[in-house]
C-alpha cells in the first residue's frame, strides 16, 4: 500500500481478538475508539505486536479510514 501500511497489518486486526481487558475476545478492528483513547490517556498502547496492531487500528478510526478493512472482513 502506498500509505506504507502492510497490508498484512490490516489482515491481522480483522482477525486477532482482543487478549485481555474489558473487550476481552473482542475482534481489534471492532475496538471502539473510546478504549483506544483510554490507552491513549493511560500511558500508551501495550508493548510488542499487540500494541502494534491497536496503535493501527487507532490511527484508522481516528482518521475516518475504516472503510479500508471493510474488503478484509470474513
Amino acid at each position: 500500500m502506498e500509505n506504507g501500511i502492510n497490508p498484512q497489518i490490516l489482515q491481522e486486526i480483522c482477525e486477532v481478538r482482543m487478549p485481555f481487558g474489558k473487550y476481552k475476545n473482542t475482534i481489534l478492528a471492532d475496538l471502539p475508539i473510546s478504549y483506544l483513547e483510554w490507552f491513549m490517556r493511560n500511558g500508551g498502547f501495550p508493548k510488542g505486536k499487540l500494541g502494534m496492531q491497536l496503535a493501527t487500528i487507532y490511527e484508522i478510526k481516528l482518521n475516518g479510514l475504516s472503510d479500508l478493512l471493510r474488503p478484509l472482513r470474513r
